[in-house]
């Protein structure tokens, strides 16, 4: 079978990690690369820089990557769904939930494959957290917190740290326990003198009852990507900066002493840092998009979930704004 046809629009920061893994793909070939910006990193290598999507879509390609800034997003994904083009969007998928439905809509209508780049849920931490939740290792889930926290990113000027960052975790956590938000409830800051929040703390509730609490911010001198979740036999503790998964069990053997016996909660038990493959989440994530496009068994996150996931950061940018909790429908 003939490799897919890929172009590329937006090789910037994440646009450069796009063309180098999708060179490395099995059955994708990168024909073609547009960005009006030209190539600050100088990753075309043979390939000319062409200047639009228009552009991009006259070398005839079959599958396409959008890495520009979220506000360009709409624009280039319907132009590409009216010229039967599947599509993966870096996340979030678009600027708003409206925009959001447009395209899910367009490509809905044409039979195309959309995808939302939630690179997250491609980490082998959070893979294999995943499988073992599944397997029911960690019994009943009560809560997921997550820490996401970093230096401010001079490179992203269109949204806030909600919809870049805390988009991340809104998407992991529902997809690890496979489960909707029900309710947010946030609270912003803005301390660098933009119009976007560079601050979010988000406590919410999910259909199945498990409770959540985000911390994320761009006003930390580390570096922290940390998802926890806690049930009845323990806690698992994905690192996603390293790839790392550690269980924490509660512990079994009798406690003999006295104050400890006073409290009756759970005790510390076995610590275990597991051993498995680590393999790049970007690349695990485009070939889940091109096993979609050739109709495949695949985990992309399409279009409908990168949705439901902008629903709600928009729903936690709402409650900071209001003071109110959000609400949202079972999907």
């Amino acid at each position: 079978m003939a490799a897919l046809r890929a172009g590329l629009l937006g090789v910037g920061m994440m646009g450069r990690n796009h063309a180098r893994v999708l060179r490395d793909v099995e059955g994708i070939d990168l024909v073609a690369i547009a960005d009006p910006g030209g190539d600050p990193h100088n990753v075309a290598g043979d390939l000319e820089i062409l200047p639009d999507i228009e552009s991009l879509i006259a070398a005839g390609i079959d599958i396409a990557v959008v890495a520009v800034p979220t506000a360009f997003h709409e624009d280039a994904a319907l132009k590409l769904a009216d010229a039967g083009v599947h599509t993966l969007v870096e996340k979030p998928i678009a600027h708003s939930v409206e925009a959001g439905r447009r395209m899910t809509d367009a490509f809905a209508a044409k039979g195309l494959v959309g995808a939302v780049g939630h690179v997250e849920r491609f980490n082998p931490a959070l893979q294999e957290m995943r499988r073992r939740l599944e397997a029911g290792e960690l019994g009943d889930v009560y809560q997921i917190a997550t820490r996401r926290q970093s230096t401010f990113p001079a490179r992203i000027a269109d949204v806030g740290v909600a919809k870049d960052l805390a988009s991340h975790d809104i998407d992991l956590t529902s997809w690890v326990v496979q489960s909707d938000y029900t309710t947010v409830f946030a609270q912003t800051a803005h301390k660098s003198g933009r119009e976007f929040e560079d601050m979010i703390t988000v406590t919410g509730r999910l259909a199945n009852g498990v409770i959540v609490n985000h911390l994320v911010n761009w006003l930390s001198p580390m570096k922290e990507r940390v998802t926890v979740v806690t049930g009845d036999r323990g806690t698992f503790i994905a690192d996603t900066a390293t790839g790392d998964l550690t269980f924490y069990a509660n512990g079994t053997i009798p406690l003999e002493w006295e104050s400890m016996l006073a409290f009756r909660g759970v005790s510390e038990g076995d610590i275990t840092r597991f051993s498995f493959a680590k393999r790049e989440p970007l690349k695990v994530e485009h070939e889940a998009f091109r096993d979609a496009v050739l109709g495949k068994p695949n985990h992309v996150v399409t279009m409908e979930q990168g949705l439901r996931t902008l629903e709600v950061v928009e729903g936690a940018i709402a409650s900071a704004r209001t003071g109110s909790s959000t609400s949202f429908a079972a999907s």
